[in-house]
C-alpha cells in the first residue's frame, strides 16, 4: 500500500468507528479500550491466516507419527501465537447481531489469553456488553464490520501504524486524560532521530511508558535503517507504568508492532522492577510533570535518585497533611536523575520535561550544576507550544550521552518556531522538520555525509524549499551556530553556562533573529524619529476627537 492509501485507510477506519461512539454506553475516555481490542483481534486473525499455510504444512509433515506435535505448538513456532477458532474474525463477524455478540467477543479474548501466556491479562474483556445497548443491540456488530474492511493481504507493520493512529486520536479527543498515556508521535520520532538507537544486544528503559510509543518508534527507526530480524530479536524493551489499563494498551502496542519487551505495573518512584541503576543502553520517557507527592524518606536512600541529589525544601515545613511526612517540592529532578543514573557506560537518554525545570532554582539548581559539570547533558531542545494534549506551554527535550567526547559544552536548539499546524489547538513536526532538526545533531557530531545525503534526498524528491533551508544555514555542510536556532555553549568562559547561572534554557543562548532591512544605523534612527512624530500627531488628533465626542454628548443629554 502507498502512503496515501494507508492514510486513507486509517482515516476511514477512524471516521467509521467514531461515528458509532455516540450510541455506546461508555464514557469518552473508556471508548478506546474496546476499539483497540477489536483492532488487535483483526490483527491476530490476519496474521494467523497469513501463516496458516506454513502451519498446516509443518503440522501435516509429522501428523500420525511419533514426531507429531500439537497444532498449537506448531502455530506458536511459525506465527508467534495460536489463534483458537472461536477468535476467528469471520466467526465473530458472522454471528447474529444481538447482545450475544458481546459474549462471543469476551470468550474470544479469554481464549487467546488462555492459549498464549504472554497475552495473559492484556486484552479487554468486560467492556463489550456496553456496546450492545438495548436501543441498538447491533452496535457492536457494526463496529466489528468496520475493521473487517482492513484487507487481509495488508503488511503486518501497518497494523502497528493503525493502532498508533487510533491511540493518537483517542488522546486528542480525551484532552488531558489522553496525554497521560500518549506522547505525540512526531515528538517521539524526533527524539529517536537524535538518539539513533542501534540493534543488537541492547536494553531500552521507559520508566513512565504510557502506551509504549517510545519503544515502537525506536523499533521503527531501526527497521528504517535496515535492521535484520535477528538483530531485532535481541533488542529488549523494559517499561514501567502505574495505571493498569494503560499497561494493557502498552502490551497490545508491543505485540502489534512485534516489539519484544516487558511492561510492569508499578510506581517508578517507589519500585525498581527492572533493577535500573547503570543497566540500560537507552532511556526514553515523557514522565508526568511537577509531581509533588513523592515522600522523601522513600527515595532519599535510593541511588537512582540520590546520585545527583534529591530535591528538598529549604525548610521541612512542606508536609503531607495526612501523615506529616516530608515530600519533595517537585519531582521533575527525581525523573531527570533517574534517567541519568539508569544509563550504562555507553548509554544515551532522551526525555520530555517541563520548561520550568531548565531554570529551576534551590536544590534543583544544585542538582543541575552537578549534572552539567559531570558532562552527561549533551543537548537541550525547546519545543513549540501546543505539541501535547496535556499542556499548551512549550516543553523541553533533554538529551544525555555517557560516551560523548566534548563534555565541556552543550548543544542548544530553539525549535519553538518550527512546527506544522494540525488544527487550532495542536501542532506537530512534519517528516521534513524532524529530519532537518535531526541533522543539526549529525552536523554537530561531525557527520557531514548524512547532511549531504539529506540534501540529495530532497533534490530527488523535488523538495527545493527544504534544500534551500539546509544550505542557507550550513552552506559548507559543516556545523555552525545559527542565530535563533542553535548554539553550542561552553560550560565555562564569558557568556558560558556558568555565567547564565547554569540555566539550560535554549533561548538564553541561541539569541533572536533580527531581520536585515538594508538600512544604515542613521537611516534607522531617522525612520524611528519620523514614526514617533507621526504617532504624536495621531495621538493629538485622538485627543481632539475625544473632546469633540464629549462635547456632543453634553449637548445631547445635558
Amino acid at each position: 500500500m502507498t502512503d496515501q492509501e494507508i492514510k486513507r485507510l486509517k482515516d476511514n477506519l477512524w471516521h467509521s468507528a467514531d461515528m458509532l461512539r455516540a450510541s455506546a454506553h461508555l464514557a469518552a475516555n473508556k471508548y478506546g479500550q474496546p476499539i483497540l481490542g477489536l483492532i488487535f483481534l483483526r490483527y491476530a486473525d490476519i496474521l494467523f491466516k497469513q501463516h496458516k499455510k506454513k502451519i498446516d504444512e509443518e503440522y501435516n509433515k509429522n501428523k500420525g507419527t511419533r514426531m507429531e506435535r500439537s497444532y498449537k505448538d506448531v502455530a506458536i513456532e511459525q506465527c508467534g501465537f495460536f489463534l483458537p477458532e472461536c477468535a476467528y474474525y469471520d466467526y465473530l463477524n458472522d454471528a447474529p447481531d444481538n447482545a450475544e455478540k458481546a459474549v462471543l467477543v469476551k470468550k474470544a479474548m479469554e481464549a487467546i489469553e488462555k492459549e498464549n501466556a504472554k497475552m495473559d491479562g492484556v486484552l479487554p474483556k468486560e467492556v463489550y456488553g456496553q456496546l450492545v445497548p438495548e436501543e441498538e443491540p447491533e452496535l457492536l456488530s457494526k463496529i466489528i464490520r468496520v475493521f473487517k474492511d482492513i484487507p487481509e493481504d495488508i503488511s503486518i507493520d501497518i497494523f502497528g501504524q493503525i493502532y498508533e493512529y487510533f491511540l493518537g486520536n483517542f488522546a486528542l479527543s480525551e484532552g488531558q486524560g489522553g496525554g497521560a498515556f500518549y506522547t505525540p508521535a512526531s515528538v517521539v520520532q524526533y527524539m529517536v532521530e537524535v538518539l539513533q538507537p542501534v540493534t543488537g544486544d541492547k536494553k531500552f528503559l521507559d520508566p513512565a511508558c504510557g502506551s509504549g510509543g517510545m519503544f515502537v518508534q525506536a523499533a521503527r527507526y531501526m527497521h528504517r535503517h535496515n535492521a535484520s530480524n535477528n538483530a531485532m530479536m535481541k533488542f529488549r524493551c523494559y517499561g514501567v507504568e502505574k495505571d493498569p489499563d494503560t499497561v494493557k494498551l502498552a502490551k497490545m502496542n508491543l505485540l502489534l508492532n512485534n516489539v519484544r519487551g516487558d511492561v510492569i505495573e508499578a510506581n517508578s518512584f517507589y519500585s525498581d522492577p527492572h533493577n535500573a541503576f547503570g543497566q540500560f543502553d537507552y532511556v526514553m520517557a515523557n514522565p508526568p510533570f511537577n509531581v509533588d507527592e513523592v515522600v522523601v524518606d522513600k527515595v532519599i536512600d535510593d541511588q537512582r535518585f540520590n546520585t545527583y541529589g534529591v530535591p528538598r525544601n529549604k525548610t521541612k515545613s512542606a508536609k503531607k497533611a495526612s501523615d506529616k511526612k516530608e515530600t519533595v517540592p517537585n519531582a521533575n529532578y527525581l525523573w531527570i536523575g533517574l534517567f541519568a543514573t539508569s544509563l550504562n557506560e555507553h548509554g544515551k537518554a532522551a526525555l520530555v520535561m517541563a520548561n520550568s525545570a531548565s531554570d529551576a532554582g534551590g536544590s534543583e539548581l544544585e542538582i543541575r550544576k552537578k549534572m552539567i559539570n559531570d558532562g552527561i547533558i549533551s543537548q537541550m531542545v525547546t519545543l513549540p507550544s501546543n505539541m501535547f494534549s496535556t499542556v499548551t506551554l512549550p516543553a523541553t527535550l533533554w538529551f544525555f550521552n555517557k560516551e560523548r567526547k566534548r563534555k565541556d559544552e552543550i548543544l542548544f536548539i530553539d525549535a519553538r518556531n518550527i512546527f506544522t499546524q494540525v488544527d487550532r489547538a495542536h501542532r506537530k513536526f512534519s517528516e521534513e522538520q524532524i529530519k532537518n532538526l535531526g541533522i543539526i545533531t549529525r552536523l554537530y557530531e561531525g557527520d557531514s555525509d548524512s547532511f549531504w545525503a539529506l540534501v540529495e534526498e530532497y533534490k530527488a524528491a523535488g523538495k527545493q524549499e527544504q534544500v534551500d533551508w539546509l544550505l542557507e544555514r550550513w552552506p559548507e555542510g559543516k556545523y555552525q551556530d545559527v542565530i535563533g536556532l542553535c548554539k553550542v555553549a561552553k560550560v565555562e568562559g564569558e557568556d558560558g553556562i556558568e555565567d547564565q547561572d547554569y540555566s539550560l534554557n535554549a533561548g538564553r543562548y541561541v539569541g533572536v533573529v533580527i531581520e536585515d532591512d538594508g538600512m544604515t544605523e542613521q537611516e534607522y534612527a531617522d525612520t524611528m524619529k519620523s514614526l514617533n512624530a507621526k504617532f504624536a500627531q495621531l495621538n493629538a488628533k485622538a485627543l481632539e476627537l475625544q473632546a469633540e465626542i464629549e462635547k456632543n454628548i453634553k449637548e445631547l443629554f445635558g
